[in-house]
């Protein structure tokens, strides 16, 4: 294949991922103003890190979420996994090995686990909803197990470092997306969007579908346990069921950033934007005065009309 025949299909593949995802930049643009018109201390340092770090932990169960989700798969795991990694980091980090043994503890179990999901849904064809659902209530029950009750230690110069009055969170996110943008760049990256796409025909190219499932599933584990290890440092202490929220907020995000539940369809930095989106839309509901009820009920109606209207807006083009 010539080079200009290579970009050309990049760029029409690039262009069918990105569709939809200029009116979210707008609509996401349109409440970051609202917000710092009704809160303008977000436009200072201090309001920036505070803010960042408060969307952080849900940005980062967003990309783990739609890296199944771009893989054609999901999970309801990643709450009871958050949860997991933060009891882990805070009964690990006061041991012998201190933080990075308490690092290495977090990442390593959630790579495990991850791979242990996406080993029983590849082969033995089990639904993933099934497996992800059966695999919260034992990963809740571990946490429990380990620490009843919130407690445990985390280093203040740990907390202070990542939550403190720096944007060391948006900095994180930052590494992650380039990191993210190397990783798409390997054969592994590709596969995960080729056999979420079409796994018949991913595999007839030559994609390890199976292999590249177990993958998806492992580092969608890593990203749900480090969120753990940062929701721990936020706090202070371990928490058995701090991550309780996460697993619909996950799927919420990912839907709002044009992510697909049959895989193949949608982007990382879409997902990203879902999560800025809803974060955002929290506080601004919360400084407008909503009661917590109201809240919930147009978070509902928001990601109903998000998923909608594309939908709506293709068969309308399709009529044409």
């Amino acid at each position: 294949m010539s080079t200009s025949s290579s970009s050309r299909l990049y760029g029409s593949v690039q262009l069918r991922r990105n569709r939809g995802l200029g009116g979210l930049y707008l609509v996401v643009a349109a409440f970051l103003i609202l917000y710092a018109v009704l809160f303008p201390g977000i436009l200072s340092i201090g309001g920036f890190s505070k803010f960042t770090q408060n969307w952080f932990p849900l940005a980062l169960v967003t990309m783990a979420q739609a890296l199944l989700m771009l893989n054609g798969g999901i999970t309801l795991a990643i709450g009871p996994l958050v949860s997991l990694g933060a009891v882990i980091a805070a009964t690990t980090m006061e041991g012998t090995l201190g933080v990075p043994g308490g690092i290495l503890a977090v990442a390593l179990v959630g790579l495990a686990i991850g791979a242990v999901i996406g080993a029983i849904v590849t082969y033995l064809r089990l639904p993933a909803i099934i497996v992800t659902l059966a695999g919260s209530f034992i990963i809740g029950g571990v946490a429990l197990i380990l620490l009843p009750r919130p407690g445990g230690f985390i280093p203040d110069w740990l907390s202070t470092t990542l939550a403190g009055h720096t944007p060391v969170a948006f900095l994180l996110l930052v590494v992650i997306l380039v990191l993210w943008k190397v990783f798409l760049a390997t054969p592994l990256g590709l596969g995960i969007y080729a056999a979420g796409d079409n796994p018949v025909g991913a595999f007839r190219s030559g994609v390890p579908v199976e292999r590249v499932k177990v993958a998806a599933f492992a580092l969608s584990g890593l990203l749900a346990a480090l969120t753990g290890l940062f929701v721990a440092a936020q706090t202070g202490s371990g928490d058995p069921v701090i991550g309780t929220p996460f697993t619909l907020n996950s799927i919420a995000a990912a839907v709002l950033g044009g992510v697909g539940f049959l895989g193949g369809k949608g982007t990382m930095r879409g997902a990203i934007c879902g999560s800025l989106l809803l974060s955002v839309m929290i506080n601004v509901m919360f400084f407008l005065g909503f009661p917590p009820v109201a809240q919930y009920v147009a978070q509902g109606l928001i990601i109903v009309g998000a998923v909608a209207v594309p939908e709506l807006l293709g068969t309308w083009r399709a009529r044409r």
